[in-house]
């Protein structure tokens, strides 16, 4: 009984300890409240082009609703599902990536859910609780609804329906792609986990903040067991900083391993193409169409990497989470998923086939003995937006 005690203490003294982490990197967001917006500031959203929708349906995850409509849409508009991350809300989301900005460019929707802190103190998306995480129930159902409600409201074409998303938005995202894959022809992941990397807070808090090496059959596996979809499935795209101290960079591999898997291609790229020290692999089919696309952050911790430079790949308003590192996700996913018509794109170079190595994310040279709060402290250093 002793020996059970003790290993209950430490167990929960554990859980404990990542609690606090993850705590102590939200609380340093919210210190810093120039880029972000209350959730209940509705009025707000709306001054901005985005309105809260409360009409969606069947609404089992107790979300919120937010669209972005330009003033001018195309004729059968593409939808982007943008899903915010911990401690963030849909406005803030919206203004910091520029998901917006550019659907005025372009003439698609943007649809932004947004958590209720009823739900979790940290307004974190339940992407590790089985019964949000699972088809047709709780928040991947409400998701689910919102996709539906708007591809009927706005005459979305359902060929260009696609779901991205941050941190806990980026796991969500995740949960939207495995259980949800007829509906959604693309996906990106950024600075998020698996489908089925958890099942509790504790299982959620250890895959963030630990190594682990799940095999890419069982990664598939939690894919294939999602729904009773065959194909043909999403894209995917992964995005990660190598420096990330909040989501373990593996969780990124094992993203790209489990639609590798799912898709029955090798797990090594077709081609690795560097700019600077940032990295992207990508796997195409025999006709050259990307399947799934990785792309490593050289030194960027926990965010969305942005391009806050004028110009036709700028993008987002930098601040906690949004990091500007010269190369900007939003910009190249919209190109990617033909919603823009810019001609504009980054001078990705290619590597020679034989040094087609496993790409390893450049570290940040002091992020191995600070803290989270040192972390976030640099990011916003690095952006201008703290001393």
């Amino acid at each position: 009984m002793t020996g059970l005690r003790k290993t209950l203490a430490e167990t929960l003294a554990a859980l404990g300890a990542r609690r606090q982490k993850l705590g102590d990197v939200l609380d340093a967001t919210k210190t810093n409240t120039a880029h972000t917006v209350p959730s209940d500031s509705g009025a707000k959203a709306a001054a901005s082009g985005t309105q809260e929708c409360s009409t969606f349906g069947a609404n089992p995850g107790n979300l919120r609703m937010f669209v972005h409509v330009p003033e001018v849409v195309a004729v059968q508009p593409a939808l982007v599902i943008a899903l915010h991350g911990c401690g963030q809300t849909a406005q803030g989301y919206a203004r910091g990536t520029g998901w917006s900005t550019l659907a005025d460019r372009h003439g698609f929707v943007v649809v932004y859910p947004e958590q209720q802190r009823s739900n979790n103190a940290n307004t974190c998306f339940s992407w590790f609780l089985p019964g949000d995480s699972a088809r047709d129930q709780g928040e991947a159902q409400s998701i689910q609804r919102m996709t539906e409600h708007a591809i009927v409201t706005y005459g979305i074409d359902r060929r260009q329906v696609f779901v991205t998303g941050l941190s806990a938005g980026g796991a969500m995202a995740s949960v939207m792609l495995a259980t949800y894959p007829e509906v959604y022809a693309g996906g990106a992941i950024i600075a998020g986990l698996a489908y089925g990397s958890a099942g509790s807070v504790q299982a959620a808090l250890e895959a963030m903040f630990s190594e682990q090496s799940p095999s890419a059959r069982a990664l598939g596996d939690r894919v294939r067991a999602a729904s009773q979809h065959q194909g043909p499935w999403p894209t995917v795209s992964v995005w990660h900083g190598g420096a990330d101290a909040v989501v373990k960079p593996s969780n990124g591999d094992h993203s790209v391993r489990q639609w590798a898997n799912v898709l029955g291609i090798s797990e090594s790229p077709t081609q690795t193409e560097r700019i600077g020290e940032h990295t992207r692999r990508t796997w195409r089919d025999a006709g050259g169409k990307t399947l799934i696309e990785q792309v490593s952050v050289a030194g960027m911790a926990h965010g969305v990497p942005l391009a806050i430079a004028s110009g036709a790949e700028a993008c987002g308003v930098a601040g906690p989470f949004f990091i500007d590192v010269g190369l900007c996700s939003t910009s190249h996913l919209a190109r990617s998923w033909g919603l823009t018509d810019d001609d504009a794109a980054p001078a990705w170079v290619s590597e020679p086939v034989h040094t087609r190595a496993r790409p390893v994310a450049t570290p940040d040279r002091h992020a191995g003995s600070r803290s989270p709060q040192q972390i976030i402290a640099a990011a916003l250093r690095a952006a201008g937006l703290k001393r």
